[in-house]
């Protein structure tokens, strides 16, 4: 047991690559600083971090003007030359988004208006010819190339950021799960399984617990994180030729996930999926694991019944589908109309920390409160591993260097 008799000058509760990214920076800014990062788990970056496809995203999904558009798209720059600088395996393979009906080209064209305002190099559209270029076996009436999309292992930053913050002096607490925050007094209190810490300040990138911490702190949020898995196949070795980089369709948008794709991971497998269900635990990544407690809470907030009415059709054919290799399948021949069913062998999945509000609507954007002084991440999925080092510097410039 590691107890603190001196405060810290900043404690971040979360090991996640958001929670190495604001540690690592702090450090970097303010060489004279104490900073500590708590993890609740045996090695960082077992969660969101690490139960995803690796995809550095461009940006161009996201409303110009938020801190979703202005921070992924930096982000993703400043995550190649840190992955340059310290000889992570990425490729900017760059993606291909297609349009199969012609309903869909319309929505294209306005991917296509997002990322241009997001100020994304080099998008062009295509012509079907043109997308077949890229992808000889795609299906589509029309495309957009995305050069600046490419693949990482996010897990792999995670770790490098955890040695980069050891090797500055940062200290790094691993198995220490937060069990109370007193924030009221001059001097945060923050108790954990393996006993207490003092800081002057606190910064919560707690993930899939990140409202949970806000409420342990006093902080009354306006918003409830919902976990939805998102279930994966894989593409057989033998036939993962089928896909150069990553295909993605043009999203419903009816529906706020992007729809079923094919990833090329840097592994060099590819990956189809994801779906999106509810999942019954927080940390629910296989069907089987049920929470009582995370069940109950979503069931128990106004929102979730709010967001059930309104998109109560799709949620249904998620779960018909996470259920129904078949209906997966269906849904990727959109795409890749050769890929078949036996092509698909059941591969992981992960857990999307989405806020939501008591309206019943997602929340969009990322959502950082400061409180007291304390920020708190309590929105910050996908494309938050992408913008994991922007999102770092715009919480230290909301409060963080001030409250040091």
């Amino acid at each position: 047991m590691m107890e603190s008799t001196r405060p810290f000058d900043c404690i971040v509760v979360g090991g996640g690559i958001v929670g190495l990214a604001v540690a690592m920076r702090l450090l970097e800014t303010r060489t004279d600083s104490s900073i500590a990062v708590i993890e609740k788990e045996t090695a960082f970056g077992t969660h969101q971090t690490g139960h995803n496809s690796g995809v550095i995203h461009s940006g161009i999904y996201y409303r110009p003007g938020s801190l979703k558009a202005r921070l992924c798209v930096e982000g993703a720059r400043r995550l190649v030359r840190f992955c340059e600088a310290n000889d992570v395996p990425h490729q900017l393979c760059g993606k291909l988004v297609v349009a199969c009906e012609a309903a869909e080209v319309p929505f294209l064209h306005e991917l296509h208006r997002r990322g241009t305002a997001n100020g994304i190099d080099g998008l062009r559209l295509l012509t079907s010819s043109e997308a077949r270029e890229f992808e000889p076996h795609v299906d589509c009436i029309q495309g957009m190339h995305v050069p600046t999309t490419g693949i990482v292992d996010f897990q792999h930053v995670a770790q490098t950021s955890a040695r980069l913050i050891q090797a500055s002096g940062g200290s790094l607490l691993l198995d220490h799960r937060v069990t109370a925050i007193d924030g009221s007094r001059e001097i945060i209190h923050i108790q954990t399984n393996r006993g207490p810490f003092k800081a002057r300040s606190l910064v919560n990138c707690g993930g899939l617990h990140a409202d949970r911490l806000a409420r342990l702190s006093g902080l009354q949020p306006d918003c409830r994180i919902v976990p939805f898995r998102g279930e994966y196949y894989e593409i057989r070795p033998e036939r993962a030729h089928l896909v150069r980089s990553l295909i993605y369709p043009v999203p419903d948008p009816r529906f706020p996930f992007l729809g079923v794709h094919f990833t090329r991971m840097i592994n060099g497998k590819v990956e189809a999926g994801p779906n999106a269900v509810l999942a019954l635990a927080r940390e629910g990544y296989a069907r089987s694991t049920i929470s009582s407690a995370d069940f109950l809470e979503s069931l128990s907030f106004p929102g979730f019944w709010r967001l059930a009415t309104r998109y109560w059709r799709p949620a249904i054919h998620e779960i018909l589908r996470s259920h129904s290799k078949g209906l997966f399948h269906r849904a990727l021949i959109k795409l890749i109309p050769s890929i078949r069913r036996d092509d698909l062998i059941p591969g992981g999945a992960g857990v999307r920390a989405q806020a939501l509000n008591s309206d019943g609507t997602l929340v969009d954007d990322f959502l950082i409160l400061e409180h007291r002084r304390m920020v708190h991440v309590l929105n910050a999925p996908s494309p938050a591993a992408t913008s994991s080092l922007a999102i770092a510097d715009h919480i230290l410039e909301k409060g963080v260097y001030r409250m040091l």
